[in-house]
């Protein structure tokens, strides 16, 4: 059993991956008391040594090095989903805390050989289901359980984008099956978490997926093939907090020209709530919360004081990681189980395997 970390001093965290690992968790960290970012890792020894340049940070290109690093007692890792395992295994035996971006690994069977290992050694692993940490999103959760739209009848979940619209956009892994990419591991994973943490567990889904943009120019021009699916409907059960059955549909698109954005629809046995946004560019700022009941006039919905974020930020993806990274860091002090953790992300990709198995 690993030893929490002393109260006295921050816990020491780096950050593997630079893209958003630099952009949103780097920021993020410089906010939260008790953590404290110390080194960076990338695999690239020229962008590593421009991320340390700019950040004043040590940097590892060496993974054995960085774990080796005494200084280190967390990592957050936010590279692409094909290595993340592995690294991630590696973190778990050196003794050190995770967390982890989605999708945790490529299939079910991995996370939870991660979640066997984190438990064996009592690390703590958070996974950045973000939208968990998203005002409106937490007013939404809150809703339901006080009853505001009664037994929940269904659901419809629109996540239609277009940030892959663009056929010229360049391949690289998210195009790849077989490296995680796809828009199930990119929404999927999102949209599994947040139906189960509002309404309840989710069952066996009914899938149809396509490519629509089946090739696109590697960074030499040439055409490449692309398998990895860019639209998935779902149609699927999910086992109520209260003991019921409410069926769900689900639209996931990144290639959605003019797409409507994110949409969650939950329709009650007394009254109904809309949670939305259309903002393309920032996938956190711009949420709507509107409420029904039976006979009454509709209202929009602002999230209650204790909700709120202390701090805005122009990249509104930083503040709920922000959020995250707290829960994380109390998670590993006081030794209590992270939610949302490894069980939250091995049920996630348990629903995206099953989505893929079914098409």
């Amino acid at each position: 059993m690993t030893s929490s970390p002393s109260a006295h001093h921050p816990i020491g965290v780096a950050i593997a991956g630079l893209g958003f690992g630099e952009a949103v968790h780097l920021p993020a960290l410089e906010t939260v008391p008790g953590l404290e970012a110390v080194a960076l890792w990338h695999h690239r020894q020229e962008r590593l040594d421009q991320a340390c340049s700019q950040s004043g940070l040590k940097g590892h290109a060496s993974w054995t090095s960085l774990l080796n690093d005494s200084r280190i007692e967390a990592v957050i890792i936010a590279t692409p989903p094909a290595p993340r395992y592995e690294l991630a295994m590696q973190a778990l035996k050196a003794g050190k805390h995770l967390l982890l971006e989605k999708p945790v690994a490529l299939n079910a069977q991995q996370v939870a050989d991660l979640q066997r290992e984190s438990i064996s050694r009592g690390l703590s692993v958070a996974v950045d289901f973000e939208y968990r940490a998203v005002p409106l999103f937490q007013q939404t959760a809150r809703l339901l359980e006080q009853g505001a739209v009664g037994q929940p009848w269904l659901v419809k979940f629109d996540w239609l984008m277009s940030s892959r619209a663009d056929p010229q956009r360049a391949w690289n892994w998210y195009s790849q099956a077989n490296q995680g990419g796809g828009v199930l591991g990119a929404l999927g994973t999102h949209a599994f978490d947040t139906l189960a943490w509002l309404i309840g567990s989710v069952g066996e889904p009914q899938t149809v997926t396509c490519t629509a943009i089946n090739q696109r120019p590697d960074t030499a021009g040439l055409m490449q093939p692309v398998d990895a699916e860019d639209i998935a409907l779902i149609n699927v059960n999910l086992s109520s907090h209260q003991g019921e059955t409410v069926p769900a549909q689900v639209a996931l698109s990144s290639v959605a020209r003019n797409g409507r954005g994110c949409w969650i629809e939950i329709y009650g046995s007394e009254g109904s709530l809309v949670l939305g946004s259309e903002n393309q560019k920032d996938y956190v700022h711009g949420f709507s919360l509107t409420m029904q009941r039976d006979g009454e006039a509709p209202r929009n919905v602002q999230p209650d004081e204790d909700l709120r974020f202390p701090t805005t930020w122009s990249d509104g993806r930083v503040a709920p990681v922000a959020r995250v990274q707290s829960w994380w860091a109390e998670s590993i002090r006081s030794g209590r189980p992270m939610v949302p953790g490894l069980a939250e992300g091995l049920a996630s990709q348990v629903a995206c395997d099953l989505s893929l198995s079914s098409c």
